[in-house]
């Protein structure tokens, strides 16, 4: 069969929003420089892409096979730890908290490719990246993530110019100040939220900054005059019952709009118009007017597994539900955001899966079937005042799959310490480290305090 070649086509502006890592040069580790030779090197074990998921294999794969054996692709400059930009949006963290350079997460002597990657070739099991290296591989660990789709938003506004359309997003790093700016100068009318119609990650940040704007307004005196509306193309409030029940009992208390089957399909923003799509009724069209805007972006596979054979016919990667290993090579293996596994695509996720790839990896080492099972474990710390959290965990079900002895669909300010200032910690010095998964992060948490 031949290889599909995938060439970036995107605008440079949108090319900046998608999941970023880091580049720089590292005395602890080493690292490729862009070179416009063709090159071929060789590693027990490629990884490609340094996020979340990238860099905690590469540390677990270090401990495994011995850091000579490994080897990382990734581009960036900077690795973010995502999930806190919902309370920088909201003016609580500041955005610098949230990165660090991939030279200090990289694991110590793994090889780091500071390139993209460009072409993935399993029949021949070779990767070729931007600056013209052809890398082999005996196992392949694909973390990619997925693709932010923002230029599918008919009219929206270059980035540059969202501060004075009053629109943010707490989806890139290059927005995710702009919804603080908008929240800061709202006066009085609609503060609109969209969620589109596409798989998204953490499908519960559209909403968390939503209440955040509605806990400001009051605290700022502004509510009074202000319609928050929640517009989202799912049918529910939220995939799990449980914590929908909850959520509902909030929106309904503090007077929030949410109008289900609604897809944000373009923006006018010299009107301050957001136009949505009834997607119960295509074709029917109802317009905002909007004070302020939170725009989440139409999401996609990534671009590079979409074009490649290791894709199913959606462009996800195509891998075993309960083992994390691929469908068709099963020397290959998926972890994160990049994977067509049914699950809520989240940070914590992603430490579930950790662990069970892990093992998996050590069984086909030994020439065994891999036998852990990964149960679609994800977490959603659904943020809903700058003091309170409920937290939902559930598994592929959509059964709740919770850690501690209380009701965690009620609103509590310890949920919210945890989300705010525990799990960055354990993400930087646990997580990425190869130290952090299993069952559930928090549940380890309970297991340490139990010690």
């Amino acid at each position: 069969m031949a290889t599909v070649r995938v060439v970036h086509r995107q605008p440079a502006l949108w090319r900046q929003c998608h999941r970023t890592a880091a580049i720089a040069i590292c005395h602890l580790h080493t690292s490729s420089n862009s070179r416009a030779s063709s090159s071929k090197e060789h590693y027990k074990v490629l990884v490609l892409g340094g996020g979340s998921g990238g860099i905690t294999m590469s540390a677990r794969m270090k401990r495994k096979l011995g850091a000579e054996n490994v080897a990382i692709v990734e581009p960036s400059e900077m690795h973010y730890y995502q999930p806190i930009w919902t309370l920088v949006g909201a003016g609580a963290k500041g955005v610098a908290s949230s990165g660090r350079p991939t030279a200090s997460v990289v694991p110590s002597g793994v090889k780091w490719v500071r390139s993209r990657v460009q072409e993935i070739d399993p029949d021949t099991n070779t990767v070729r990246t931007g600056n013209g290296m052809e890398i082999s591989y005996q196992y392949l660990i694909v973390a990619l993530g997925l693709q932010l789709h923002y230029e599918k938003i008919k009219g929206l506004p270059e980035i540059e110019d969202w501060v004075k359309f009053k629109i943010g997003s707490n989806y890139s790093v290059q927005t995710v100040e702009k919804t603080w700016s908008a929240l800061q100068n709202f006066k009085e009318g609609n503060a609109v939220f969209s969620f589109p119609n596409t798989p998204v990650k953490c499908a519960g940040a559209p909403q968390k900054i939503m209440y955040l704007t509605d806990a400001y307004l009051r605290k700022t005196g502004k509510r009074a005059k202000a319609n928050v509306v929640y517009n989202t193309s799912l049918p529910v409030l939220f995939g799990v019952k449980k914590y929908a029940d909850a959520l509902w009992e909030i929106v309904k208390s503090r007077d929030i709009q949410v109008n289900l089957r609604q897809n944000l399909i373009e923006v006018r923003a010299d009107k301050q118009e957001a136009v949505f799509e009834n997607l119960d009724n295509p074709g029917e069209t109802k317009v905002f007017e909007y004070e302020m805007l939170h725009v989440t972006p139409p999401m996609g596979p990534n671009p590079v597994v979409k074009g490649s054979l290791l894709a199913d016919e959606a462009g996800w990667l195509d891998v075993n539900k309960e083992t994390l290993q691929h469908n068709k090579y099963p020397n290959v293996f998926g972890i994160g955001d990049c994977t067509n596994l049914p699950t809520s695509k989240t940070a914590a996720a992603v430490a579930a899966q950790s662990s069970i790839l892990d093992r998996t990896i050590s069984k086909v080492l030994k020439n065994e079937k891999p036998d852990s099972k990964y149960d679609g474990y994800t977490s959603c710390p659904l943020v809903t005042n700058y003091n309170t959290v409920i937290l939902a965990e559930f598994d592929y079900s959509g059964q709740p799959l919770e850690t501690f002895p209380i009701d965690q669909s009620k609103e509590r300010w310890t949920m919210y310490h945890m989300k705010a200032d525990v799990m960055p910690h354990l993400y930087w010095h646990g997580l990425l480290k190869g130290f952090w998964g299993g069952p559930g992060p928090y549940r380890k948490i309970m297991h340490l305090g139990m010690k």
